[in-house]
């Protein structure tokens, strides 16, 4: 039996650094990704998903990667680093070429020249390709072909997403995942992972929202079809809803976060809430749930799903996603979100979690993951 091959990736956010290593299984009967390794830190040095400090980050994903490490006595040689933050952009793009065999079948190599000729799209100066990823493809005036190997044709269309990204931040990312004596596998679209981690193939091939609500930013991405037809990412993310709890409550940043996650959690339907427990430094003893989730809360959260209802618009793909929204990230525990979601986007609002994976999935089957 071949050895399980080993893969690793780093996500370096706004408010955590999160590093996983597992092993990708080919067997049928268990789940493909089998993790033996996952730690988190948290960031410094980074503002909005792009590093502002090097020194700091490469601190904190060392931190991060030694626990990791650790966990699964693995060393890690290289990985795949995911990237996000408001320089990311994106664009569709269509890619014609001719068959090299007319007579004979579509090849590989086909596939590949046409991939290419999608790429050929005029970028600023400091813009940078970080995907191609095809939506569908043409043979022949027969369209909606997801894969053409094999296939008999003259003419090789394909219908491209493509995702960009700003090439000075992304040089300053793989700096720092070099400091710490790691290769760099691939840059993978933070929107575009969150995705495969937890959408359905039939979300998918509906039409469905991912929201991935991060600490400094929200990352976005529509599919339409099985492809990914849309991406972006918004400024905004969970730390401004911490920052409005600190601002009206007068509390600070770190008792203000502790307050956040621990309103995500109560269950309970009275209105008075004891935080004494939480021995917060400013001695809060009792807060109104009501005054907390409706007064400082929800009005924030709604700002942030306008934003977003502001980018289904732009997209043009708003009739085509019946799956409706599914919201993945730390931020989406927060408190009202599912409320606020659904009545500013009139869609169906799920909280998206990581599926089909074993291993040490205890802290990691979760939306911050």
């Amino acid at each position: 039996m071949p050895k399980n091959k080993i893969i690793s990736a780093i996500d370096i956010g706004s408010s955590k650094t999160a590093v996983l290593i597992a092993q990708c299984r080919d067997d049928e009967m268990s789940a493909k990704i089998h993790v033996i390794g996952a730690a988190s830190s948290k960031t410094k040095g980074v503002r909005k998903g792009q590093i502002v400090n090097i020194e700091e980050a490469v601190e904190c994903i060392t931190q991060a990667v030694e626990a990791a490490e650790r966990m699964a006595g693995y060393n890690l040689s290289h990985s795949w680093v995911s990237v996000g933050g408001s320089h990311i952009s994106s664009q569709n793009s269509h890619g014609v070429v001719a068959v090299s065999h007319p007579q004979g079948e579509i090849t590989v190599e086909d596939a590949r020249r046409v991939l290419e000729a999608a790429r050929a799209v005029s970028l600023p100066g400091s813009s940078e390709i970080i995907h191609v990823l095809p939506r569908q493809f043409t043979v022949d005036n027969q369209e909606g072909v997801k894969d053409p190997s094999g296939m008999t044709g003259v003419r090789l269309e394909v219908d491209t997403h493509i995702i960009t990204g700003s090439s000075p931040v992304i040089r300053n990312l793989t700096k720092c995942i070099g400091e710490i004596g790691c290769g760099v596998d691939g840059l993978v679209f933070t929107g575009l992972a969150s995705g495969e981690a937890v959408l359905s193939d039939t979300e998918k091939e509906l039409g469905v929202i991912l929201i991935d609500i991060g600490g400094g930013t929200m990352s976005m991405a529509i599919y339409v079809e099985g492809g990914l037809s849309f991406s972006s990412v918004l400024p905004v993310g969970a730390i401004n809803v911490t920052k409005d709890l600190a601002a009206g409550l007068r509390i600070s940043l770190e008792s203000a976060e502790t307050l956040k996650l621990f309103m995500s959690k109560d269950k309970t339907k009275e209105d008075e809430v004891d935080v004494s427990k939480l021995n917060l430094p400013e001695e809060l003893k009792t807060i109104s749930k009501k005054t907390l989730v409706e007064g400082i809360v929800r009005p924030r959260l709604n700002e942030m799903f306008q934003l977003i209802s502001a980018e289904i618009k732009r997209s043009n793909l708003a009739g085509l996603t019946p799956s409706g929204v599914v919201i993945t990230g730390g931020g989406a525990l927060t408190v009202g979100l599912i409320d606020s979601a659904k009545r500013i986007l009139g869609m169906p609002v799920r909280i998206g979690a990581p599926t089909d994976i074993s291993g040490l999935i205890d802290e990691i089957e979760h939306p911050s993951f």
